[in-house]
């Protein structure tokens, strides 16, 4: 896909599945929520999750986003690197207001009261940006199309 395509993909897809090192060494696969920002992919969960245990131990993830009920629909996008965990509370209220938006179907004009709303919860919480090393995406539709 190219970077639009890419882009256009993950603004409709609905889940990642993220996948960090559990204490054991086996990869612990989890599905989460995300937001798009200009700057990456944001998801958020509480701060004493085992998610965030591992990633303490071992930032380096692999992410996984992909739709398609048959092979020649399949598209998706994987994604290796690392994560940040964020816990500036501005920016915890700001990707959980728009969860709401993206997940919830909350009216966007609410946005920023949901925000200011969340700021006590938003001690609990973090903020994981995803910082991709590489990226990899396939768009099964295209086969199709090269076949016609």
């Amino acid at each position: 896909m190219s970077q639009e395509e890419l882009a256009a993909f993950l603004d409709q897809c609905r889940t990642l599945i993220l996948c960090t090192i559990g204490p054991d060494g086996v990869p612990d696969p989890v599905p989460m929520w995300f937001h798009r920002y200009d700057d990456g992919l944001y998801m958020r969960t509480y701060a004493k999750s085992q998610k965030v245990a591992n990633l303490r131990r071992d930032p380096r993830v692999s992410v996984l986003a992909e739709v398609g009920e048959r092979y020649a629909e399949l598209r998706g996008a994987q994604f290796t690197g690392t994560i940040e965990i964020v816990t500036d509370t501005d920016r915890i209220c700001e990707v959980f207001a728009d969860l709401l938006v993206k997940y919830e179907g909350m009216d966007p004009s609410r946005r920023a009261a949901a925000a200011a709303g969340y700021r006590e919860k938003a001690a609990q919480m973090v903020a994981l940006r995803l910082v991709p090393d590489a990226v990899v995406s396939w768009d099964h539709r295209k086969l199709a199309e090269a076949h016609a």
